[in-house]
């Protein structure tokens, strides 16, 4: 059973173990309160829908989301102008997530297919 304190405690670690790897790889200008802030409704909206067990699939797809969003709040907060692999970091999930989604569609293809019908004369 996942208990509401237990969810709490892990997104908090979550959170800021996230502020300050960002922190480190952003420019110096940027703090990692300034990160901390920016990701930090994500990591609430993310923690609830963990709370209210949501599908594994629709989790994946709103975590990729957010994660995009927030990387585009960092973006503009940040005072100097972000790495280029900082940006495109920023799209990994979503595109990961959809090259999962499209392969498992891919994979269950024959199971959409109708089947001939055979028709009498």
């Amino acid at each position: 059973m996942r208990h509401p304190l237990d969810i709490v405690a892990m997104f908090a670690a979550l959170w800021l173990l996230a502020a300050m790897v960002l922190d480190a790889l952003t420019p110096k200008e940027l703090t990692t309160v300034m990160i901390g802030i920016a990701i930090g409704p994500a990591v609430v909206i993310t923690a609830v829908f963990y709370y209210l067990r949501c599908p594994r699939t629709d989790f994946a797809v709103m975590f990729a989301a957010l994660w995009l969003i927030s990387d585009i709040g960092i973006a503009f907060i940040s005072p100097a102008q972000l790495p280029h692999f900082l940006i495109t970091l920023g799209f990994v999930p979503a595109l990961l997530i959809g090259i999962v989604l499209h392969w498992q569609r891919f994979q269950r293809r024959h199971e959409r297919l109708p089947v001939p019908s055979v028709k009498r004369g």
